[in-house]
């Protein structure tokens, strides 16, 4: 991809944004173009590097391989040139106000805060108000500026990047599995408990997708709440499913069941369309996006 350094940024600028927007038409508005116009761009940039970045499913536009491919290039260019602006201008020390960042409980406890504390080296006048939430509709409300979600919006107004996928395998405490035994096969399961993460039902389907046979009467607790299900784990309630990253930085409990195939799910980064007019969303979506891809 060394022909990135020798294309015009706007062509890729053009690029990112319809790559995220997913249309011509949603790209343009977002960045006060023409449709013929953005069009022209991206056309450029293909016809710069030799290369298919688009196919037009019904009216809607996908990346090809190639686009893919580039999409990740073309960020890290992004964020890099964003960071290069903020810290050349002094910007980054000079933004305040408050930014409200929604994420689920477990991602805000265990996930978010040594980002956080990078972001507060970065901009240290910013106030960040973390919302520990897992309804999208933060967003739309206006009650957040920025959400980590493991679905994609479906809102026109929003926008939304993609991370690398989260990993995720089942857990339980040393102490359950001191006093119930560590089951080594499929059919060890039987006598050992589970804990429900508010729909034992779900749970349930989503075991046998991983080819578990589970019972209704082996969720004899449950809660809707990650943090809370989690210590009921560490406290030795029974087995549940996890990300990696969480398991990594607690101690008392161990993987296991490892015939049962690793759990991939999708990482969101989501705001508004002030993303291309607000510096302060702009600084902390792109450092949010670079630190949770490093973190993956």
């Amino acid at each position: 991809m060394d022909k990135l350094r020798t294309v015009d940024w706007n062509h890729i600028r053009a690029f990112l944004v319809t790559a995220e927007a997913g249309s011509l038409s949603a790209a343009a508005r977002r960045l006060c173009l023409t449709q013929p116009t953005l069009s022209r761009q991206v056309a450029a940039l293909e016809a710069e590097l030799g290369l298919l970045l688009f196919e037009r499913i019904g009216r809607k536009l996908a990346l090809t391989q190639a686009g893919r491919q580039l999409l990740e290039h073309g960020r890290h260019m992004a964020d890099g040139a964003s960071a290069l602006t903020l810290t050349a201008s002094g910007q980054a020390e000079a933004i305040d106000g408050t930014i409200r960042i929604t994420a689920s409980d477990i991602l805000s406890s265990y996930v978010l805060p040594p980002i956080l504390h990078q972001l507060r080296q970065i901009a240290p006048q910013l106030t960040i108000d973390l919302v520990a939430a897992n309804d999208i509709r933060d967003l739309m409300r206006r009650e957040a500026d920025i959400a980590v979600r493991h679905i994609r919006p479906e809102q026109p107004d929003l926008i939304a990047r993609q991370l690398p996928d989260g990993q995720a395998h089942f857990y339980a405490a040393t102490s359950y599995l001191d006093q119930h035994g560590r089951p080594q096969t499929p059919e060890d399961l039987a006598s050992h408990d589970f804990i429900s993460f508010g729909d034992s039902k779900r749970m349930i389907e989503h075991a046998s997708d991983l080819g578990l046979t589970l019972r209704p009467d082996q969720f004899r607790i449950e809660t809707r709440n990650g943090l809370v299900g989690w210590d009921l784990l560490r406290a030795g309630f029974g087995i549940a499913p996890m990300h990696d990253k969480v398991a990594e930085q607690t101690q008392g409990i161990e993987r296991i069941m490892h015939w049962v195939p690793t759990t991939r799910f999708p990482f969101w980064l989501i705001t508004h369309r002030e993303l291309h007019t607000s510096r302060k969303i702009r600084l902390v979506f792109d450092h949010l996006a670079t630190a949770l891809t490093q973190r993956s």
